[in-house]
C-alpha cells in the first residue's frame, strides 16, 4: 500500500510450473522490471499482486466456459490483508467479499463433522451460515486494469519461454 504502483515489478510465482488455466510444468519461477532503485516494497506487491493476477486468469477460462459470477468470496490468512482484497477488486471488476471467518477449510472440517453427528440437516443449511465481514468494489480504471494485466501476461509468456 505504500507504492503508488507497481513500477514495472512483476512476479511470477512458477516455482513447480504453472497450474490452471496455463498448464505449463516446465515454466519457471521469475521476477521481471527489477531496477537498481527495486526493493523489499516491490518484490511484496509483486507477489501479492500476482496472487491477483492468477486469480484473473482462473476467472477468465471460467468465464470462457460460461461462468458469470457476480461475486468472489474469499479466505484464507492473506485475505486479512485489506490492500490485497482491494485490489483483487480492482482487477477483476468484481465485488470481493472476504468472510467472517478467514479459516473456511477449518470452519468447513467442523461444520462436516456437524452435519454428521446432526448439528446441521444439510450442505444447503450449512452454506447459509457463511456471513460477509466486508465488502470489496473496484475501484481501478479499466486502462489500468489492462495495462497491469498485459504486463502480467507478458511476464507468464516469459516464463514459458514464449518470448
Amino acid at each position: 500500500a505504500e507504492l503508488d504502483s507497481n513500477r514495472g515489478v512483476y512476479l511470477v510465482p512458477a516455482f513447480t510450473g504453472l497450474g490452471a488455466p496455463w498448464w505449463d510444468p516446465h515454466a519457471r519461477a521469475a521476477v521481471f522490471g527489477m531496477t537498481r532503485d527495486s526493493g523489499r516494497k516491490e518484490l511484496v506487491r509483486a507477489t501479492l499482486e500476482a496472487v491477483g493476477y492468477q486469480t484473473a486468469d482462473l476467472l477468465a477460462a471460467m468465464r470462457a466456459d460460461g461462468a458469470n459470477p457476480e461475486q468472489l468470496r474469499v479466505d484464507g490468512g492473506m485475505v486479512g490483508n485489506n490492500w490485497l482484497c482491494e485490489f483483487l477488486a480492482g482487477l477483476l471488476n468484481l465485488e470481493v467479499a472476504r468472510p467472517v471467518e478467514a479459516e473456511i477449510t477449518a470452519l468447513g472440517a467442523a461444520c462436516l463433522a456437524g452435519l454428521q453427528t446432526g448439528m446441521f440437516s444439510s450442505l444447503v443449511e450449512i452454506a447459509g451460515t457463511w456471513q460477509a465481514e466486508r465488502h470489496f468494489v473496484s475501484s481501478m480504471q479499466e486502462q489500468e486494469r489492462t495495462e497491469l494485466l498485459a504486463g502480467w501476461h507478458e511476464a507468464v509468456k516469459r516464463v514459458q519461454g514464449k518470448e
